[in-house]
């Protein structure tokens, strides 16, 4: 009998010795598809972003005596809100499907995402750059348009949707920077207190709140701006409500590539 639990023993740890390998193969695999190619396109989409956030909200400071306080307020809260909903859609679908090995899209976009389950810690080494540069070039057309009217319209126009300036902004903004707070999250004994104080108070995403997403499969918790959302999401079953009808129209199950990972030799 002493045998039998030795030997049951021993094939316990084997396969937590294969499924560590696994793991640590797949982690390297993801991080050698970070490409140069990849980091200068970021650096691009990065600097457009900061030079077109910079001049809307100069714009928008310059016309404040244009604006409805009250309205300003509710446009702020609602494009956090906002906000909170996309991270949480465009999580949800690059965790739920899609896979690293997809023409372009793949590398781009998915790599984070199976990197990140695979090893939640590796966001915290990405710089600023890397951790941000994707979700600034999302905002870039939004922020181009918004740069333009603000240029081509007049005073009356302007005062007229400036609380539609404001929301933009604020969505643009927290959009943006999502990957960031999402990171600080992740990060533990390394953040300056104003971060912390925002992360109490629930205004970024915090810490505990987001470790239940982390728990296998994964499947749940998937707004990473602020959370806001993610407690009526779950309690109306949103994303199950909707992974179920995509997989009796399409035949495509939540999740198959992501788990695979998991267990991807080198």
């Amino acid at each position: 009998m002493a045998e039998v639990r030795q030997r049951h023993r021993e094939g316990e740890e084997e396969i937590s010795e294969q499924e560590m390998q696994a793991a640590m193969g797949a982690k390297q695999e993801l991080k050698e598809a970070y490409t140069q190619g990849k980091r200068n396109f970021e650096i691009c989409c990065l600097s457009s972003f900061l030079l077109m956030v910079a001049f809307v909200v100069t714009q928008l400071a310059w016309n404040w005596r244009l604006a409805n306080p009250t309205l300003v307020v509710t446009c702020i809260f609602g494009g956090i809100l906002a906000a909170d909903f996309v991270s949480g859609l465009v999580h949800w679908l690059c965790d739920s499907y899609g896979s690293v090995d997809m023409p372009v899209f793949g590398k781009a976009f998915i790599r984070s995402f199976r990197e990140h389950h695979v090893d939640p810690t590796a966001i915290t080494r990405h710089d600023v750059i890397e951790c941000n540069a994707d979700n600034c070039m999302t905002m870039l057309p939004f922020l181009a348009f918004m740069c333009h009217n603000l240029i081509m319209y007049d005073e009356a126009t302007i005062a007229s949707r400036y609380h539609i300036f404001v929301f933009f902004c604020w969505l643009a903004f927290f959009v943006a920077f999502t990957n960031q707070f999402h990171k600080w999250s992740h990060t533990y004994g390394e953040l300056p207190r104003w971060v912390e104080i925002l992360q109490d108070y629930k205004i970024i995403l915090p810490k505990r709140h987001h470790k239940i997403h982390h728990i296998a499969p994964h499947a749940t918790y998937f707004c990473i701006t602020t959370g806001w959302l993610n407690h009526p999401l779950e309690f109306v079953g949103f994303w199950p409500a909707v992974e179920k009808v995509i997989e009796v129209t399409t035949g495509f199950k939540a999740r198959d590539d992501d788990l695979s990972w998991a267990n991807k030799p080198k």
